[in-house]
């Protein structure tokens, strides 16, 4: 017999996509709301045509490059303004690709703050593209110019962000070593330097890994909240990188020099405590109750003068601007120089290749 198709348009529980039910995991289905204001310039007005739920902070922690989302739990969920955010921190994220700018990123407008999440259609686990790190710079810059107090900075799904997308790394670099190695170079310098330039705080809700340029640029950032199953691993001598994101300079400025030796050339693997115990995070929150405490604070900072927040900041940060900014550059052309050598290159291959074997 054939299906009676519900009003919502789900089949028995069914999303009709693919990529409908890589967001929802389980294929439950949470009825959606009207995006209409869901960003400015940038997005636009888009036609809604499909729903994507993503958890935050809710999958099991990376294993072996993979995620396992746990099963969904059906919620009354509060509908408020754009989109809904309840106590485990669940999305509604509804937009048309073809109509709306961003890709590969949600950008909301807010009471006194403007959010963006990663949440990438292109690269597995939230990874760096140019084309992602190009979408984060300009919706950066709108925020830099709206009446905005404030930026936070999360993610859609169960990890951060995984850092440079090696899969595009190698597909690009295998083509045209010397043209792609300085357009990634510049892709990674120009991002990097959107963050280092930024004059509003920058709040940062970590739900969990956070990996390479993913965890390099937390101290660019003013406020990092982590959930408990976040950790941070910046393996960058392990897979044949030089440092980015200017964690050469941040890290010993902020770990010290043992512990960002380790981070940098061993690839040590940070826990949530450990990371706040060392000063790359400010606090760190429980899974369950993570979502509620990010937005109780932010709130709260967005009620402050606009004016002060932004004082404050230059206050603290503007002698080490130009420093961050050589120290960007020094990185961003190493990295070049490593990339279009043959050298740096077949060891980057063979590395990645030998990961590929042992999957």
């Amino acid at each position: 017999m054939p299906l009676k198709k519900a009003q919502n348009g789900v089949e028995n529980g069914d999303t009709g996509s693919e990529k409908d039910e890589r967001h929802f995991g389980n294929g439950s289905h949470q009825p959606g709301l009207d995006l209409n204001d869901i960003g400015e310039q940038d997005l636009g007005e888009c036609d809604i045509n499909h729903a994507a739920l993503a958890e935050n902070g809710l999958g099991s922690a990376l294993t072996n490059g993979g995620l396992n989302m746990h099963s969904s739990v059906k919620r009354k969920l509060d509908t408020e303004k754009d989109y809904v955010f309840d106590k485990r921190l669940r999305y509604s994220v509804r937009q048309n690709e073809s109509n709306c700018r961003f890709r590969d990123i949600v950008v909301r407008k807010e009471e006194g703050f403007t959010h963006i999440l990663l949440s990438s259609q292109t690269s597995d686990n939230n990874a760096l593209t140019p084309e992602i790190m190009k979408e984060v710079r300009r919706a950066l810059c709108n925020a830099a110019t709206d009446d905005s107090k404030l930026l936070l900075l999360s993610a859609v799904g169960s990890v951060f962000c995984s850092g440079l997308d090696y899969s595009y790394l190698i597909g690009r670099l295998s083509s045209d070593r010397r043209k792609e190695s300085t357009r990634i170079a510049e892709s990674i310098r120009d991002f990097v330097k959107a963050f280092i330039q930024f004059k509003k705080p920058i709040v940062v809700a970590i739900n969990g890994p956070a990996l390479g340029l993913g965890a390099s640029i937390l101290p660019l950032c003013d406020i990092v909240w982590a959930s408990e199953k976040a950790w941070f691993q910046t393996p960058y001598a392990t897979i044949r990188l030089t440092p980015a994101g200017c964690s050469s300079y941040t890290f010993p400025q902020i770990l010290g020099v043992a512990l960002a030796n380790e981070m940098l050339f061993c690839g040590r693997k940070l826990t949530a405590q450990e990371a706040c115990s060392r000063g790359l995070v400010s606090q760190v929150f429980w899974p369950t109750t993570f979502s509620q405490e990010v937005m109780l604070r932010v709130k709260e900072m967005a009620s402050c003068s606009a004016l002060v927040l932004e004082e404050s900041k230059c206050l603290v940060r503007s002698f080490l601007k130009s420093v961050l900014e050589d120290v960007n550059e020094k990185e961003c052309l190493m990295l070049k120089q490593l990339w279009s050598s043959s050298k740096g290159l077949d060891s980057l291959f063979s590395y990645l290749q030998d990961k590929i074997y042992e999957v």
